[in-house]
């Protein structure tokens, strides 16, 4: 649901009681549209996110903070110089529009004043604006005279709320009024209440339609025109999130049909947009990262299929030496200027014709060693030709392998040590590192599971199969699908014996994380560690391995477990 007046209302509620005396210990930009207020309340440090992402526009504080932008932009840079240390006097929502204000009461070594931090939650019109006295010292989003003649954001020019919608107030009780009782008229008896929801959302300022949705079913037949002002100011707070297949779908700031109770509103919008974030992210770094793939995927598959059309001229070297030698061994029987003669093929039972094209302008002999020449260039380049194609072919069931692990990855994490894979083959471009030099990257787990208290892994990826592979004990049991790519999976074996349900449990982990998790009994090999061998200098995630035995199993990811 889009940030509303409605819920903005009580969110800056909620956060001017908790980060009022509270002091700005550290201001960050994670990405252009998205800054983080580490801000000490004098109990706790927290985390104010205030982001102006056309589909996450919010002001709201989170558990977790994101990695800053390697580069810190000149905005951040401009709040760092202005606002660290300043405590906050008051958040409050500006009229009832969709605007929170951060009152800051800054001071530097020579002097005190008082900020202002707007933060203008409008969809793609989303703007976090420093303000002094009614002029702006910086924006987070600025304009010029060119890009906007109605509104100017830039330092030095004086700052003007945005123009309100052409929607009548909720407050304007005599318009109200009046707009209900116009739609009676053309409607009658109100009895579609989504229909009902829509003209108000079309036509009354400061609610998002999910909210009247649900007002409206809350909504008293006698008291049409006042309720919605009351709901704003007095409506107990009862934050609820919705969910549907356990993923957070909407939030609001009072009770709704299948709605789940959280602490606080800023909890329950944080929980929201925090899925929807992550969701995004995950699916625009995987988008990404296929992208980078497919590329390097068709050139490669372009490789192979110039390989084999020579390898295929060169299916006829053999001919062309027999020609060769047919023609040495008849050159008596052969005069310059012929176009091509029928001899006898000594080479093949019963000693068929065969036909053989000349050059009339050079002479048999010449012509000979003219096929021998052929012959000759034909088997170097086979003998060239085929060990290329075994690596080419090779090349292709590894970048293979990589895309079945970025389709199989389950969260953005997943996607880490893919992108450091890409990156060392060349793929992927490294990202700027931050200032100060490449921060230590953690290593993502490792898919984890207990059964019948044996404790089992999965790798997620390439990078993780081999660190999989060398952290495993030379008896512990080793798992991977039969001609699919798959993650390897280890049961720890601690000195005891594996059951055979112990390994179909693992072996139905190891086929979901393959590319045979839609099918049906899928070939699962495994075998002691101790027989699976990685080459040297062989790519990552390849492994060859004997003494195995195979089950067949359906694919489960027992994710419960």
């Amino acid at each position: 649901m889009p940030q509303d007046a409605f819920h903005i209302r009580r969110l800056s509620q909620e956060l001017n009681n908790i980060l009022v005396g509270g002091k700005v210990n550290r201001v960050s930009q994670v990405d252009k549209d998205e800054l983080t207020l580490i801000i000490y309340t004098g109990k706790r440090a927290v985390k104010l996110i205030l982001s102006t992402n056309a589909s996450n526009a919010r002001v709201c504080l989170s558990e977790t903070e994101k990695e800053p932008a390697p580069i810190a932009p000149n905005f951040c840079m401009l709040l760092r110089k202005h606002i660290l240390g300043a405590e906050i006097l008051s958040v409050k929502q500006a009229g009832f529009e969709r605007i929170i204000e951060i009152e800051l009461h800054c001071t530097g070594d020579f002097s005190q004043t008082n900020r202002t931090l707007v933060c203008e939650l409008m969809g793609k019109y989303s703007n976090v604006v420093l303000v002094e006295n009614g002029v702006i010292l910086g924006a987070l989003k600025t304009s010029s005279l060119d890009d906007n003649l109605r509104r100017i954001l830039f330092s030095g020019a004086k700052y003007e709320y945005p123009t309100p919608q052409d929607k009548i107030s909720v407050f304007d009780k005599a318009g109200m009024r009046s707009l209900i009782e116009g739609y009676a008229i053309s409607h009658g008896e109100i009895t579609d209440l989504d229909d009902f929801a829509r003209f108000l959302f079309e036509n009354v300022s400061g609610f998002a339609y999910p909210t009247l949705r649900e007002l409206v079913k809350k909504m008293p037949a006698q008291d049409l025109c006042e309720y919605l002002a009351w709901a704003c100011d007095s409506l107990e707070n009862k934050p609820h999130v919705v969910y549907e297949n356990g993923k957070p779908t909407d939030f609001f700031a009072f009770e709704v049909e299948g709605g789940q109770p959280k602490q606080s509103l800023y909890l329950a919008e944080n929980e929201f947009y925090s899925y929807r974030e992550n969701k995004k992210g995950f699916e625009d770094k995987k988008r990404k990262l296929e992208a980078s793939l497919r590329t390097v995927r068709k050139k490669q598959a372009k490789r192979i299929q110039d390989v084999l059309e020579r390898l295929k001229e060169s299916e006829n070297a053999e001919l062309n030496k027999i020609k060769g030698e047919l023609l040495t061994a008849n050159l008596y029987r052969l005069e310059k200027g012929m176009k091509e003669c029928t001899l006898e093929n000594w080479y093949e039972p019963d000693c068929p014709k065969i036909k053989i094209a000349l050059d009339e302008l050079i002479s048999p002999q010449k012509n000979a060693q003219k096929y021998f020449k052929i012959y000759n260039k034909q088997k170097r380049a086979k003998e060239i030709l085929t060990p290329m194609l075994k690596t080419e072919q090779a090349e292709k069931e590894y970048l293979e392998s990589v895309s079945s692990s970025i389709e199989l990855a389950e969260t953005k994490e997943d996607f880490k040590e893919i992108e450091e894979e890409l990156i060392q083959i060349g793929v992927f471009r490294a990202p700027k590192q931050r200032a100060g030099g490449k921060k230590k990257q953690t290593e993502t787990p490792f898919r984890e599971y207990e059964y019948q208290g044996f404790r089992i892994y999965a790798g997620r990826n390439n990078v993780q199969n081999d660190r999989l592979l060398r952290l495993a004990n030379s008896n512990d049991l080793w798992l991977h699908t039969q001609k699919y790519h798959s993650s390897h999976v280890i049961i720890v074996r601690d000195g005891r014996e594996i059951t055979d349900e112990i390994i179909g449990f693992a072996s139905e982990i190891c086929a979901y994380y393959s590319d045979g998790r839609n099918g049906d009994k899928i070939p699962v090999d495994y075998c002691e560690r101790k027989y699976v061998k990685k080459p040297s200098k062989s790519k990552a995630g390849f492994v060859i391995y004997t003494d195995y035995k195979t089950v067949l199993v359906t694919p489960n990811a027992h994710k419960n477990n």
